[in-house]
C-alpha cells in the first residue's frame, strides 16, 4: 500500500507556544498552502485519514477529497495543562523532568509520548491489513515521527532528530510484512 502522509498547515501561533491538541488558527498562508497540496498531490486516494483537530479537518476539506475518516489517532500529543501556554511560563522544574525524559514523562494531566506512540502503532497495524492501494494520512509532526518510528524501528528518543516540515509530503509503502516497509520519497 501506498502511504502519502502530510503535515498540517502552519499556524498563526509563534513558535513558543505549546499546542498538541488545541484547535488554533490558521496562519493567512493557507489558500497558497491548499494550492501547493493540491498541484502536487495524487487525486486518487482511495480513502483519506485525518485528525480530528481543526488545523487537519480545514486541510483535508479543503484538498476536496472524498472519502475522510476523521481518526482520533492521528490527533497530536496531548500536552494537558501546558496547552497554549508559552514555553517560558511553564513550570521550569515540570519541563526540565519532562525534557530529560519525554519518552516516559507525561506531561501533567497530558500524555507521554509511549502513549503517542501506542495510538499511531494501533492505527497503522490496522491499516496494514486494510486493502486499499493509495492512501492518505492528513496529521501532526509528533505523529509523523511516531510513523517513522514504528516503520523503522527508530528509538523514540531520537524521533526529533527527524525534521518534519509543514507542506511536506512524504510518501512510503506499508506492506503485509514490516521488514519491507520503507520510505518511498518525501517531496
Amino acid at each position: 500500500m501506498e502511504v502519502y502522509v502530510i503535515r498540517h498547515t502552519p499556524v498563526a501561533l509563534s513558535k513558543d507556544t505549546c499546542y498538541g491538541q488545541s484547535n488554533v488558527p490558521l496562519a493567512d498562508t493557507f489558500l497558497q498552502d491548499i494550492e501547493q497540496y493540491k498541484n502536487e498531490l495524487p487525486k486518487d486516494f482511495e480513502i483519506v485519514y485525518s485528525s480530528p483537530l481543526n488545523r487537519c479537518k480545514e486541510l483535508a476539506t479543503a484538498l476536496q477529497f472524498e472519502n475522510i475518516v476523521y481518526e482520533n489517532a492521528l490527533m497530536e500529543m496531548n500536552f494537558g495543562e501546558w496547552e497554549n501556554k508559552k514555553w517560558n511560563d511553564l513550570n521550569q522544574t515540570e519541563l526540565n523532568n519532562w525534557m530529560t525524559n519525554f519518552v516516559k514523562v507525561k506531561t501533567p494531566n497530558g500524555e507521554n509520548l509511549v502513549e503517542l506512540f501506542e495510538r499511531v502503532k494501533l492505527f497503522a497495524d490496522s491499516l496494514r491489513k486494510q486493502e486499499h492501494k493509495k492512501v492518505l494520512l492528513i496529521t501532526h509532526a509528533g505523529v509523523i515521527r511516531c510513523l517513522w518510528s514504528y516503520m523503522l524501528d527508530i528509538p523514540l528518543q531520537n524521533i526529533f532528530k527527524i525534521p518534519v516540515g509543514h507542506n511536506e509530503i512524504f510518501i512510503c509503502k506499508l506492506t503485509n510484512n514490516s521488514n519491507t516497509d520503507k520510505i518511498k520519497r518525501i517531496k
